[in-house]
């Protein structure tokens, strides 16, 4: 899926630097014929067109090239980067402007159905779990559920749970989402995950029972709303476990258990 994105959107750059000067060079024959809006609305389609389906900066490139090949090829002096016309220059300013404010719009939209698709998944994703946790499930189970849940909201390469004490002292996963590595935060939003594995506690009543340590993807970025969510998954394990053995080690599970891996 994310190489489809990127094809995409590397396709949509292409047709941003590509189709407007085409689509205004066919017009040409038409120049006599065809109102000088009517040819800025055309190119306003294209603008519309890759914007829905690339990103920003496909649809600004676009907006951009449309209006520059507008003027080069359909305004007065043809065939040179200048405007005489007063008509002319409004238009062109206007088929910019209408550009990037549909750009700025399919943006936002694109941004919204994603946040609410996402944002459903994550929801079910706990659901289930919270559902699992209530029923009599093995913990095994559980910790697949869970591991694989993880694997896929934090695009990991590999996910395991261990109950033993830790010997090093890796990044960890806390409760708002934040990752503190020793005694700094590392900021995601800007250099994405480490290459190191990541622990993820599972807490009852702030008493760790065990962790999942997580391999990222070097550089992915998960939103902090994914990584509050992994917390919440995490904790539901330690609400399982904390079933099986509340006064000490989780019973059915083994001292190390590699759940999923990617």
């Amino acid at each position: 899926m994310i190489a489809l994105h990127r094809y995409r959107d590397r396709f949509a750059l292409v047709a941003a630097l590509a189709v407007p000067p085409a689509v205004a060079a066919l017009l040409i024959p038409l120049r006599t014929v065809l109102p000088v809006a009517n040819a800025a609305l055309i190119l306003v389609v294209i603008v519309v067109a890759v914007a829905a389906n690339g990103h920003r900066t496909a649809g600004v490139l676009t907006a951009l090239s449309a209006a520059l090949w507008f003027d080069f090829f359909l305004t007065q002096p043809y065939y040179r980067f200048a405007i005489n016309g007063r008509d002319d220059i409004e238009t062109t300013v206007l088929l910019l402007v209408v550009g990037i404010a549909v750009t700025e719009l399919a943006h936002r939209g694109r941004r919204m159905h994603g946040i609410a698709v996402v944002g459903g998944a994550q929801a079910g994703g706990v659901r289930r779990t919270a559902e699992l946790v209530a029923a009599d499930v093995p913990t095994d189970a559980v910790l697949d559920e869970v591991a694989g849940q993880l694997t896929s909201l934090l695009a990991l390469r590999g996910c395991r749970f261990v109950v033993d004490e830790p010997t090093t002292y890796p990044p960890v996963l806390r409760p708002d989402g934040s990752l503190r590595w020793g005694s700094s935060l590392w900021d995601v939003a800007a250099l994405g995950f480490p290459s190191d594995e990541i622990e993820l506690p599972a807490r009852f009543q702030g008493r760790p029972l065990g962790r999942f340590m997580l391999l990222p993807t070097p550089a992915t970025a998960p939103s902090v709303t994914a990584r509050q969510t992994a917390v919440v998954l995490a904790d539901l394990v330690g609400a399982k476990l904390a079933g099986h053995s509340p006064g000490g080690r989780p019973h059915n599970v083994r001292p190390e258990q590699v759940a999923h891996g990617g």
